[in-house]
């Protein structure tokens, strides 16, 4: 079982200075990966449609680097965001990287066109893409390698075994898995360690395309007893329970915060290993994000919130 750490009181959350994603507290990714449970995912850093470059690429280089002066130092990204723009970004913002940043890139999409996302978990294009992302982000070792998502025309255990094969060869650190099942989740686990999981999960919608709510919340349980880290991705997502007058609003207006902040605060108290990779192109909004990482629910408002967004 991986060790988990997570500084949860409300003491610590409420410190962090002027880096408050520190806040969130810590979990520890593969017994040697202490990373702050608010991360970054990068992949509104590209062009419309995640194809091609941002309009403004100086500005996607500043979110990257307030980022970190935020205090979040795992950043999410794949090969497919561009494709291989956000890769590119995060080398030039970034490299040379602080020791305590983990990058975790994934592979197993192609791209064929703006918001076209074929799958390919054949062996050989998964080598070619963690090679790819190597390269982009001049790195010599991924720390965190994810499976993007199932391939239907390819065994699943052929796909995993080639990045088991790959982190034997001292390419990839550790492996995670994105968009499975918890039956892909043990399968997997029966072929090479898994340390993390990334599969939709938010207030609007707590399941993945792929498995029901009961599922998508055995899921978290699972990862929370294994200590495999878990991030939702999506997570600012609240569907109806955004509206006004709702339940998100009354718990937002009470602590003065954005319907968005109430969400990474849910999040946050959902499980110790919850880490929740809000992305964003806008410095101000980063920084909106990195202060949720202060609030704490009640009680009685995060079982509001669970109730409110079952049904």
């Amino acid at each position: 079982m991986q060790n988990t750490q997570n500084t949860q009181d409300a003491q610590t959350r409420g410190g962090a200075g002027a880096r408050p994603a520190e806040a969130a507290g810590l979990l520890t990714i593969g017994d040697d990966l202490p990373v702050y449970r608010l991360g970054f995912g990068a992949m509104r850093i590209t062009g419309e449609g995640i194809w091609g470059p941002p309009a403004d690429r100086e500005q996607a280089r500043a979110v990257l680097r307030r980022a970190v002066e935020l205090g979040i130092n795992l950043i999410d990204t794949a090969d497919s965001y561009g494709p291989d723009v956000s890769e590119t970004l995060i080398a030039e913002a970034l490299y040379p990287y602080p020791k305590d940043l983990v990058i975790a890139t994934k592979g197993g999409l192609e791209r064929t066109g703006p918001g076209e996302w074929p799958l390919n978990g054949r062996p050989e294009h998964l080598r070619a893409a963690l090679e790819g992302s190597l390269r982009r982000l001049r790195l010599a070792r991924i720390d965190l390698y994810q499976f993007h998502r199932p391939d239907p025309k390819v065994p699943f255990e052929d796909s995993v075994g080639a990045l088991a094969k790959l982190r034997s060869e001292g390419k990839i650190r550790h492996v995670g898995l994105s968009n499975v099942t918890v039956d892909e989740l043990a399968r997997a686990q029966r072929i090479v360690p898994i340390v993390s999981v990334e599969n939709q999960y938010n207030l609007g919608r707590r399941q993945s395309e792929r498995m029901t709510h009961q599922q998508s919340e055995e899921m978290i349980d699972i990862c929370a007893r294994q200590g495999i880290a878990f991030f939702p991705w999506n997570p600012l997502s609240l569907g109806d329970l955004g509206r006004p007058g709702g339940a998100v609003a009354r718990v937002a207006a009470a602590h003065g915060a954005t319907p968005q902040q109430i969400a990474i605060a849910w999040h946050l108290q959902r499980a110790p290993v919850t880490l929740p990779i809000p992305g964003t192109a806008r410095v101000p909004h980063l920084e909106e994000n990195a202060q949720a990482a202060r609030l704490r629910l009640s009680a009685e408002e995060y079982r509001a919130l669970d109730l409110a967004s079952q049904g």
